[in-house]
């Protein structure tokens, strides 16, 4: 990287420094969040918070050693399972795929890198993050694959209870991201929550979706899918520590990806 770039921000970059600085072959890093409820313990930006830290987490390990660059966050994603709650913001399916497409077209336009890695902190991005990146790679050239935080932070152990929002994982996450976010009281106030049966059947049962709520007795208590009550710094530390070092081997993939794609050109 020449000197003066302040850091691998894009927004940091003066706009005669992207064709120096940038590669075909550069990975730009898109985190993506929501403004939605997360109890009464966490900030409607959490999603975001976590997306942006994270990210920035990646870049720094991973960003000379691939070549990475952050672009700006994407606060508002699709929140309509949360919808009941006062302050969450959503998009429309058809509103967050015009405005996908539109920042896909406009990162091939006046960017030459050409990977795109989606760091995306809200699980309810993912159903449309899934369909558009075919569109992003067919349509704009965007080789492109998508972090899911909530998955890295919380894989599914079997436990009696599924940590799915808000939970133990994404409170203690926070915990270390943002300690002065976090409402402590009501963190401890908690009450214990429902069983994980119903968030098996209707959240996470891989042959059958449903248009679930946070605000169903069955799955949350208070909006929260999972026991934040056992939520701690230490736990979160290492939940990121795994995170961040998790992220790099989706990132060479993605890159073993660029290469194929580029082989099968020359064929």
């Amino acid at each position: 990287m020449p000197a003066g770039p302040v850091s691998r921000m894009i927004g940091h970059l003066a706009s005669g420094e992207v064709a120096k600085s940038l590669k075909e072959s550069s990975v730009l890093c898109l985190p993506m969040g929501s403004i939605e409820q997360h109890g009464p313990h966490l900030p409607l930006n959490t999603d975001c918070v976590i997306a942006e830290a994270l990210t920035r987490r990646i870049v720094a390990r991973w960003g000379d050693e691939h070549d990475l660059w952050q672009l700006p966050l994407v606060p508002v994603g699709l929140s309509r399972e949360h919808a009941w709650a006062p302050g969450t913001v959503s998009l429309t399916v058809s509103g967050m795929t015009a405005y996908l497409r539109d920042l896909g077209s406009e990162i091939g336009r006046s960017l030459p890198a050409r990977n795109l890695l989606i760091i995306n902190g809200h699980g309810g991005n993912r159903g449309i993050l899934e369909a558009l990146m075919r569109e992003l790679y067919g349509d704009f050239h965007l080789n492109t694959a998508t972090i899911h935080l909530g998955a890295m932070m919380s894989p599914d152990t079997g436990a009696d209870i599924p940590e799915i929002h808000a939970g133990k994982n994404e409170s203690s996450v926070m915990l270390v991201l943002a300690p002065e976010l976090v409402r402590r009281d009501a963190l401890a106030a908690l009450k214990a929550p429902p069983r994980g049966e119903a968030l098996r059947t209707l959240v996470l049962d891989p042959a059958a979706s449903f248009p679930w709520s946070s605000d169903d007795p069955r799955l949350s208590a208070s909006g929260v899918m999972g026991d934040a009550r056992g939520a701690s710094a230490a736990h979160g530390e290492i939940i990121v520590a795994r995170v961040v070092e998790g992220a790099g081997a989706i990132i060479q993939r993605l890159k073993d990806n660029a290469g194929r794609r580029t082989a099968e050109k020359k064929a």
